[in-house]
């Protein structure tokens, strides 16, 4: 199956860093709720994460880390219109 889901988050930096590297990691899944069981693993660990679909999936979706609980059912409230898709 053909990932249209992803999952980035932050990770942390363990020793000395010769330069600047990238902050965050992203992992693809194939479904909806496989990417959801990483987000929550990934939150669990008291990092950062966002998620969405992948380009060309349709709709499009866009996950921002202040909706994560929301997306993943933690909090009741429904996902904000503006989050859940993209035009």
């Amino acid at each position: 199956m053909i990932p249209t889901w992803y999952v980035s988050f932050e990770i942390q930096q363990r020793g000395v860093l010769p330069r600047q590297r990238s902050p965050r990691e992203t992992r693809t899944f194939a479904t909806e709720d496989e990417a959801k069981l990483f987000a929550r693993a990934k939150l669990d660990e008291g990092l950062s994460v966002f998620a969405g679909t992948i380009n060309p999936h349709v709709p499009r979706r866009l996950i921002p880390a202040s909706d994560i609980h929301a997306w993943l059912g933690d909090d009741g409230r429904p996902l904000p219109p503006e989050a859940s898709s993209i035009d």
